[in-house]
């Protein structure tokens, strides 16, 4: 019991499962299949997000512009739909190259010029923030296809009809979308030589310098990666909403930064999961999805969310110092038997 307790992911689950009782105890709406489906659905676009934030956060890095760069995506997708074309495979290759593209001018400033990641993506999120609103005049975006808002945004997959809800659930394509980030991220960081050097980086740059890695490549690779997964996520988002709002990320980086540590990532890098990054993911919407069926006003569901926010990271913290204060006493009297 005490190593299962010791384990972030097992300790994120227990918290998953008592905070889904509570929810249920005050609402029974919450175990609803329909609602289930719709909570998956929402964490979508978090959840693809997150799994970028994964690999940046890993090498101590952090992106402040992901909300942004995911913003003026929705805009791009938008306009590209009523515009230009309603092929939906292209509107997902646009979006991504330009998602990669900004990740690209975050990354080579970092690697290249060895500028912080918190300045230069704090500067990326209000160039491109004010690109965005001058381009759109901060106006709404709306009137998109129905090939798209209807055939793709609702389709989905192992339709069932439920008594209870009186509707047809399924498993919504967006949640395939989210599988699929998770998918090739879990097999990046796993299988690649890329995916070994960014725990590398955020373990030790001089050790990961001195094993051979490109440190400079990988953290350029990084951000573009999480460029692309920006631009996957915008078009899913847009998928779900069937309009854009330019300030409908303001603010969102937060929410990606903060499911991404909840769920076990250091916030120095070098430590982390893909698995704990997604725990954390439903942790959050669970979370946000339990506040509204209680009918929490939304200033207090702002505040709930940052006291748990704050409350799971400082015991996250606070174990990951008891675990280093231990190591140091082993190796000490390590040391002393030794002598």
């Amino acid at each position: 019991m005490k190593r299962v307790l010791r384990e972030r992911e097992s300790l994120l689950v227990i918290m998953i499962v008592v905070l889904i009782i509570i929810i249920t105890s005050t609402n029974s709406v919450f175990l609803r299949s329909d609602n289930l489906v719709d909570i998956l659905r929402n964490a979508s676009v978090l959840g693809i997000l997150a799994c970028g934030m994964l690999l940046v956060i890993l090498t101590g890095g952090i992106d402040v512009s992901v909300g942004a760069v995911t913003a003026a995506n929705t805009c791009i997708c938008g306009m590209l739909l009523k515009n230009v074309t309603d092929n939906i495979p292209l509107v997902f290759v646009i979006c991504m190259v330009c998602g990669m593209l900004m990740g690209l001018g975050n990354g080579l400033l970092i690697s290249r010029l060895r500028i912080p990641p918190i300045v230069v993506t704090l500067g990326t999120y209000n160039i491109v923030n004010g690109l965005m609103l001058y381009a759109t005049k901060g106006t709404w975006i709306t009137g998109l296809p129905d090939s798209f808002t209807i055939g793709f945004g609702q389709a989905s997959f192992f339709n069932t009809y439920v008594e209870s809800a009186d509707r047809v659930v399924g498993l919504p394509i967006q949640v395939i979308f989210f599988i699929a980030s998770i998918i090739v991220t879990w097999w990046l960081l796993r299988y690649t030589r890329f995916g070994r050097s960014v725990y590398a980086l955020g373990g030790n740059r001089e050790a990961a310098i001195r094993s051979g890695y490109n440190v400079k490549r990988s953290e350029t690779l990084i951000f573009v990666y999480m460029g692309l997964l920006a631009g996957f996520a915008a078009v899913v988002h847009v998928s779900i909403f069937r309009q854009i709002d330019p300030s409908s990320f303001l603010g969102y980086e937060i929410n990606v930064i903060a499911a991404t540590v909840i769920g076990g990532v250091s916030i120095n890098g070098g430590y982390g999961s893909i698995l704990g990054a997604i725990l954390g993911v439903f942790f959050m919407t669970i979370l946000q999805n339990g506040l509204i069926l209680m009918r929490i006003p939304t200033f207090w569901q702002k505040i709930v969310t940052g006291l748990v926010i704050i409350i799971v990271v400082s015991v996250d913290m606070y174990t990951e110092f008891l675990r280093n204060k231990n190591r140091l006493k082993v190796d000490v009297e390590d040391v002393a038997a030794r002598q």
